[in-house]
């Protein structure tokens, strides 16, 4: 019997998760550790200089006080009893595409998985509205996950999924697309006159290629990125060793 773990960052209760734990609770044991409270965008932090706290709210299911990182670490040193052939992170309330892969926790929770020589996935569904229901998407993550589970993956490889938001027409392959995007900050002040900030994204725009995650929403399509734990430019290395000054002797 295989063993599943689930984690997100929009927390323990949200949504995406329940529905995903539903749809993949058939293909083996199923432990859900996740955020107490959401954690969005926090990327791949881990915290160091506060308590963590471990509090089980269901069978199998646990809440921590930290990031989507911290619940991986916590579940395979402190919470499993054994190593889990699967992680599953998701299903989160909104696109994990292009450049946004280095903000989202959720994200960050399938690569602290694949640090530890884990398969695993992040899985997204690409929509804000919360009228949209998750079930498509947690379908199609359920077939990944068994395909994941009867295959595996290479080691050091997970994969970034994004979901359109209705009926898919199928999936692609695809490589991580980018943006050019506009930040803005807002300034306000509260009711004791100090001004604070909230950082929002005024404007962004996708670039049209067509191997890219956004490309594959745009026709309707699930998107799988395989990423690595490797973050090396490979290619940037021929060239920066021409550098003069890494030529030069000493």
């Amino acid at each position: 019997m295989s063993l599943i773990l689930l984690t997100n960052d929009d927390g323990i209760q949200a949504e995406g998760l329940r529905r995903l734990k539903d749809h993949v609770a058939g293909l083996g044991d199923v432990v859900v550790v996740a955020p107490e409270t959401e954690r969005s965008a926090v990327s791949h932090g881990l915290t160091l200089h506060d308590p963590l706290r471990i509090r089980q709210v269901g069978k199998d299911a646990y809440a921590v006080n930290g990031t989507p990182a911290d619940c991986v670490i916590l579940a395979l040193r402190k919470i499993l009893t054994g190593r889990p052939d699967l992680v599953i992170s998701g299903i989160n309330h909104g696109g994990n595409l292009g450049d946004d892969i280095i903000y989202s926790g959720t994200v960050a929770a399938a690569r602290e998985a694949s640090i530890h020589m884990i398969p695993a996935f992040a899985v997204s569904l690409v929509v804000l509205d919360r009228d949209y229901g998750f079930d498509h998407a947690a379908r199609f993550s359920a077939e990944l996950a068994q395909e994941v589970l009867d295959r595996g993956l290479p080691s050091g490889t997970f994969l970034n999924v994004n979901v359109p938001p209705k009926k898919y027409l199928g999936v692609w392959m695809t490589r991580q697309g980018s943006k050019v995007a506009e930040s803005h900050i807002f300034e306000n002040a509260d009711p004791r006159g100090r001004k604070y900030y909230w950082i929002g994204e005024q404007k962004a725009e996708w670039h049209r290629e067509a191997d890219s995650d956004y490309e594959a929403i745009i026709h309707s399509m699930v998107s799988i990125t395989p990423l690595g734990k490797d973050q090396t430019d490979h290619e940037a290395l021929g060239v920066l060793a021409k550098w003069d000054f890494l030529t030069k002797k000493t």
